[in-house]
């Protein structure tokens, strides 16, 4: 009876001790149709411009997808009787290179009731000393749709995606039909991330996060590409030049991002 009890009183310390650590949200909705949740990293936070940034996005997204819900649960109210939807999107920094830009990873989960839940995947490139969103323009020389750097780009991710597929046993969705979405520009290639680096201060290169669906099945989940920055060295600005070195740390393939 005493193990019995002892083991009862750790169970109980476990399990408070796990509530203490959830994260509280740092915006909410929550109706009878929707409960949805905004986090940000404590990296986010501790940035105030990039926080008050994200936060705005975070609670547009919010509002949507009440709205959404609401009107949902108004046509077909049998939808709802086992609760409402649940959506959650994460902040997270993935990198900060001169200690100015900072990559950020967007992750959403939403269930609506349908067969399965869904996710996305998108970015945030932000200039510190700017306090604004960018794109990776200012590392290239050129990055007109279907130019060269774009080309480049496109056949080194495919190259990346195809061996992230061999090593997952789904060489057979390795083929254009699966690709097709991952296109010469930068509004189409994928949302994209500076790599971390064995040198401080640096990127390795280019991380391109693809969804579910994405460039896969479902089942497949999502797929991160790495692009090392030697073979976009030729498309560098003086500035693109400046940021790109080292290489791509050991874990960070294996790591989530």
């Amino acid at each position: 009876m005493i193990g019995l009890s002892v083991a009862v009183a750790l169970n109980a310390t476990c399990l408070i001790s796990a509530l203490a650590a959830d994260p509280k949200p740092d915006a909410t909705v929550k109706t009878k149709s929707i409960d949805a949740r905004i986090f940000l990293d404590d990296k986010i936070k501790g940035d105030a411009a990039l926080a008050a940034d994200c936060l705005a996005e975070g609670k547009k997204w919010l509002d949507k997808n009440a709205a959404e819900a609401a009107a949902s649960r108004k046509e077909d109210p049998q939808f709802f009787k086992n609760g409402g939807w649940d959506f959650e999107r994460k902040y997270t920094i993935r990198s900060v290179v001169a200690d100015r830009y900072v990559s950020v990873l967007r992750n959403d989960y939403m269930d609506t009731h349908g067969a399965h839940p869904n996710s996305d995947v998108n970015t945030v490139l932000w200039d510190k000393t700017e306090s604004k969103r960018i794109s990776i323009r200012p590392f290239f020389t050129e990055t007109a749709d279907k130019g060269p750097t774009m080309k480049v780009m496109v056949n080194a991710i495919i190259a990346s995606l195809k061996v992230e597929k061999k090593k997952r046993d789904t060489s057979e969705t390795a083929t254009d039909e699966w690709f097709k979405s991952v296109e010469p520009s930068l509004l189409k290639i994928g949302a994209v991330t500076l790599a971390p680096s064995t040198e401080a201060g640096k990127s390795s290169g280019l991380t391109f996060h693809y969804p579910p669906y994405a460039v896969g099945p479902y089942a497949e989940g999502e797929y991160v590409a790495f692009v090392p920055w030697e073979t976009l060295k030729p498309y560098l600005t003086a500035e693109g030049a400046r940021i790109f070195g080292g290489a791509r740390p050991k874990g960070d393939a294996e790591e989530p991002q």
